[in-house]
């Protein structure tokens, strides 16, 4: 080239939330006795790198250039700090209870396919690829997502293969014991409603969840299913509005190149970060 082009470029991100992820990062340094010196970036610095991967979407070809980093010490950095972040996400159990805690009469479960590269992976039946979903025609993996009744979100789950349902995503991500049971010993007032769609259609006689009505083959529906399932519908309509903020304010959910076992965890570090930048505000607490 004869010439080089260099422009300003503004990280969309409070600095309180940089400031904060940071030090999570030298706090797990001090716990794993990293010694000083030995690290080419600060904690800092290594939070921009991971926040840019997450929120803009930056190549890590680019990350590595614009901090004189080997790649294969980028990627490292990149993954320690995604599992540093995912780290502060609630657990299941912790996103139930805050959701009792807010009073909250339902929330909301639903499964997204986060897109990824194509991965060739032999499925259970041979000729299928595990990653691929059928119902999205592309390559992805199924995350289980709770939602509060206002749509915030609450819990997201480990990643699971594009082509499994997600009644059996959620029963391998501890979801579907979680909803049986979520009642169980818990006084009348906090007891809590999980709304679905018909891809849960299984955990219908569950006594918490209210799952909408299935045309009948060569029938219809009364009057009063569809009106149920308008209402249904429109509740659980802040369901997709949390999947829809996530990834309206991470690009790296747009398309993921990693493992794609790993996306759980990415997925988890952004639902950490989204819940330190917008703190969920009810009217219990307000």
């Amino acid at each position: 080239m004869s010439a080089i082009v260099t422009y300003t470029a503004i990280l969309p991100v409070d600095r309180a939330a940089v400031a904060w992820f940071s030090r999570n990062l030298a706090a797990h340094r001090r716990a794993i006795g990293t010694r000083k010196g030995t690290r080419r970036l600060t904690p800092w610095a290594q939070a921009v790198l991971v926040l840019r991967w997450m929120i803009d979407g930056d190549r890590v070809k680019q990350l590595r250039t614009d901090n004189a980093l080997p790649s294969s010490t980028t990627y490292d950095y990149l993954h320690e700090g995604l599992d540093v972040l995912a780290q502060a996400a609630p657990g299941l159990g912790e996103a139930i209870d805050a959701a009792r805690a807010a009073g909250d009469e339902h929330i909301g479960l639903d499964g997204t396919l986060i897109p990824t590269c194509r991965v060739t992976v032999e499925g259970p039946t041979e000729g299928c690829d595990l990653f691929y979903s059928g119902k999205h025609h592309r390559h992805g993996v199924n995350l289980q997502v709770i939602s509060a009744a206002d749509g915030y979100p609450l819990w997201i789950g480990q990643a699971r293969p594009g082509r499994e349902h997600d009644t059996t995503a959620a029963r391998h991500t501890g979801v579907e014991e979680a909803v049986a049971l979520i009642n169980i010993g818990v006084p009348t007032e906090d007891h809590l409603l999980v709304l679905v769609d018909l891809g849960y259609e299984k955990f219908r006689d569950f006594p918490a969840v209210r799952c909408g009505h299935k045309k009948p083959k060569g029938a219809r529906l009364t009057v009063d299913q569809r009106q149920y399932n308008k209402v249904l519908g429109a509740l659980r309509a802040l369901a997709e509005k949390a999947n829809a903020d996530l990834k309206v304010r991470f690009k790296c959910l747009d398309k993921i190149g990693l493992n794609p076992w790993r996306i759980g965890t990415i997925a988890r570090a952004c639902l950490a970060l989204f819940h330190f930048e917008r703190p969920r505000v009810t009217d219990r607490h307000a």
